[in-house]
């Protein structure tokens, strides 16, 4: 019976335009859920509370523990029981970002001169794209040759939609790519068998390139160019509205989030102050 409340639910937030990731998430974390509580398919309150607070004592961060709460919060909605729904946990705002899973410019050419030397031409390209223009990687199958053609890429994400622009010499890197594989319309990235590229087989390519260009696993993944993109925007515009506009943020403060600085540079912040004697 969970198991079929399980799939309903998915259907659910399917029909709410959630993204492929987020409801993978959800379901997979909602079967964890039914799993640690034995819970009926109507939880109640107290039994959601009380798994909130066992994942705290498990050594799970607030934020951590957030993100699974949401996804049984969701459940309580899509069951009609709103008033089931738990608080999450207060967390105060981070003013720095943790340094071991901060992808920074210099790793990120160091993953493009790996992708050069082995002739690992698309996924060179596709670092390029999700860097420079901050889009998300689900997000590629809107780089068109028809977008390419005319230098801008019209993006629907999560009910929402946005215009990006594409630079010029990235255009014409694209264009050289889609005239050898003779694309001339559709997605710019696609498999062998034709179908536009997704998050496995970026995140794969990019994993593979780590030994070869010195830079930890760890740090490897699509989403921290989207963080790199962010940052770099940031320092030369200053302008917050603006780069959330051009990420898809609704709220700032989901943008604030990718431009914190590292540790270390908080660091060096707070050694200038000069406050001990």
């Amino acid at each position: 019976m969970q198991h079929d409340k399980i799939l309903a639910y998915r259907r659910w937030l399917e029909n709410r335009e959630y993204s492929a990731a987020t409801i993978e998430k959800y379901t997979r974390t909602l079967g964890r859920f039914f799993r640690e509580t034995g819970a009926q398919e109507h939880p109640v309150k107290e039994v959601v509370a009380a798994w909130r607070d066992s994942l705290v004592q498990k050594g799970y961060s607030a934020s951590g523990v957030n993100a699974m709460l949401a996804a049984v919060n969701g459940y309580q909605e899509f069951c009609g029981m709103p008033q089931n729904k738990v608080k999450p946990l207060k967390c105060q705002r981070k003013v720095f970002c943790d340094a071991e899973r901060e992808l920074d410019k210099g790793e990120y050419f160091r993953l493009l001169n790996a992708a050069r030397q082995s002739r690992k031409k698309r996924i060179l390209l596709i670092l390029q794209t999700i860097c420079s223009t901050g889009i998300r990687v689900s997000e590629l199958k809107y780089i068109t040759a028809e977008a390419v053609n005319k230098r801008r890429a019209s993006i629907r994400c999560k009910g929402k939609c946005r215009e990006i622009l594409l630079p010029g010499e990235l255009c014409k890197r694209l264009s050289r790519w889609c005239a050898r594989r003779r694309i001339r319309s559709g997605p710019v990235f696609t498999t062998r068998n034709g179908k536009p590229v997704d998050r496995s087989n970026v995140w794969k390519e990019m994993k593979a390139l780590c030994k070869q260009a010195g830079v930890a696993w760890k740090k490897v993944f699509p989403h921290n160019l989207r963080h790199l993109f962010a940052r770099t925007f940031y320092q030369l515009d200053r302008d917050l509205s603006k780069l959330a506009d051009v990420l898809g943020h609704s709220s700032i403060e989901t943008t604030r989030l990718y431009i914190m600085e590292s540790g270390a540079q908080h660091e060096k912040l707070l050694n200038r102050m000069h406050l001990l004697l």
